[in-house]
C-alpha cells in the first residue's frame, strides 16, 4: 500500500494514518475555550491533554488559593474514569485522558476523539474557573 508523509504522520492510500515514526509521537496542537490542547497519536490510540488552569498566584489580588487547591484535591476522583488530573510545577493543571481507535486509525477517528474529549471537559474547566482557578489561555 502506497503512503505520503503529512508532517509526522503516514497517510497510507485507503485514509488511514499512522506515526512515521514513534517517537516522538506525532501529535495535533488545538484550543478549546482558548485553553491549549494536544492529542498524541501512538500505537495505544489517542492520548489527550489540556492545561485546564492554574492555581492562582500570591501575587494575585484576592486570590483565594485555599479554595483552589482543595479544589484540585476533589478533582481527580470526580473525573470520568481513566482521566488524570496533576498540579504541574508552574501551578498549572493539566487533565489527560486515553481514548482507544480502532485500527487503522484515520483522520474521522482522530478528531472525533479530540471532539468527545473537550466536550466530555466542559463541565469540569467550568468547575475550575467557579472554584478561582484561572484559564490557562492557549499562546
Amino acid at each position: 500500500m502506497e503512503t505520503i508523509s503529512l508532517g509526522p504522520f503516514a497517510v497510507m492510500s485507503n485514509g488511514a494514518i499512522a506515526p512515521r515514526q514513534p517517537h516522538p509521537a506525532p501529535c495535533l496542537r488545538f484550543a478549546w475555550r482558548g485553553r491549549a490542547c494536544r492529542a498524541e497519536l501512538g500505537a495505544e490510540g489517542v492520548r489527550l491533554a489540556v492545561d485546564a488552569a492554574r492555581i492562582p498566584s500570591t501575587a494575585d489580588p484576592g486570590a483565594d488559593r485555599r479554595r483552589a487547591f482543595s479544589a484540585l484535591a476533589q478533582l481527580p476522583a470526580s473525573l470520568p474514569p481513566g482521566w488524570q488530573a496533576r498540579l504541574l510545577p508552574d501551578h498549572r493543571i493539566r487533565v489527560e485522558a486515553q481514548s482507544l481507535l480502532c485500527a487503522p486509525a484515520n483522520p474521522i477517528a482522530l478528531v472525533s476523539a479530540m471532539v468527545r474529549f473537550v466536550l466530555d471537559l466542559d463541565p469540569w474547566l467550568d468547575r475550575l474557573e467557579a472554584d478561582g482557578m484561572a484559564a490557562m489561555r492557549a499562546a
